[in-house]
């Protein structure tokens, strides 16, 4: 119950020491929102998330066209992995809307779990069976027949070869590539990806990332977290800068803009 949100769909006020707060009424950021006449697939509207006394999303307001990777960057605690969990229907937000492909994640959280594929931190296999075998598993639950398929997302992760061994005996950035074709074996409209390049090797992380830059070509929408920019900007085609549950920076980078973006994120961070 306790990831219910208030009746009305606003924020809950708040109680510290005897006194009556009121509700959090987010206050637009003093930053220019990107711009994109393309139809957004992934919608974000003031969307605040409370645990308790703690605001670990504070109104964030995000827009992600089709075809696009948005990188979500900032510190540990910054509301990344809230974010992604609210998007992914995991966790109810406390207050504003969230959409991807125009379905509301609270008002029909399974229509939209049809439309997305989800990496988290946690792999979600089964050590004992074989890679192959948990992709059959997992085929059965989306509706995916036949075996291409499960060999097709083997293939594009690297561990074709590897389809007939037990994960357990697999390496943490195996079984995280597992994870990404677990994810997308029943074509989702929409990727939603929690730090996906931690624990891999340069191998598995160049492999990811032309997966990933693949997928983006072929229509899909990535959202993915990270707070490592200055390995990651070259795999966005936009980035958004979260710290202490508020956005606080939102741009396109280029190689050339790259060393006064950084400080400009260094700035906005150490402002708090």
């Amino acid at each position: 119950m306790g990831d219910l949100p208030p009746p009305g769909g606003g924020e809950s006020p708040e109680f510290r020491s005897g006194v009556l707060l009121g509700p959090v009424v987010p206050s637009a950021p003093d930053l220019p929102f990107l711009r994109d006449d393309r139809p957004a697939m992934v919608e974000v509207d003031r969307v605040t998330r409370r645990f308790g006394h703690r605001v670990a999303l504070g109104g964030v307001t995000m827009s992600v066209p089709e075809r696009t990777i948005r990188l979500v960057v900032g510190p540990n605690g910054a509301g990344k992995t809230t974010l992604i969990r609210i998007l992914a229907t995991l966790t109810r937000p406390s207050g504003g809307r969230a959409r991807i492909g125009g379905i509301d994640v609270v008002e029909d959280s399974e229509g939209v779990r049809e439309r997305i594929g989800v990496v988290l931190h946690e792999a979600l296999l089964y050590p004992e069976l074989t890679a192959l075998e948990n992709l059959e598993f997992y085929a059965s639950l989306y509706g995916v027949d036949g075996a291409a398929p499960l060999y097709e997302a083997l293939r594009l992760v690297g561990l074709l070869p590897r389809a007939g061994d037990a994960v357990g005996t697999f390496s943490m950035g195996m079984r995280k590539r597992l994870s990404f074709a677990r994810a997308v074996l029943h074509r989702p409209q929409v990727l939603l990806l929690d730090e996906p390049l931690a624990g891999l090797d340069r191998a598995g992380t160049r492999i990811v990332m032309d997966f990933l830059r693949r997928l983006r070509d072929a229509g899909r929408t990535i959202v993915m977290t990270t707070h490592t920019l200055e390995r990651d900007w070259a795999l966005g085609d936009t980035v958004t800068v979260l710290n202490r549950g508020r956005t606080v920076l939102e741009r396109a980078v280029t190689p050339e803009g790259l060393p006064a973006f950084l400080a400009d994120v260094e700035a906005r961070l150490s402002e708090g």
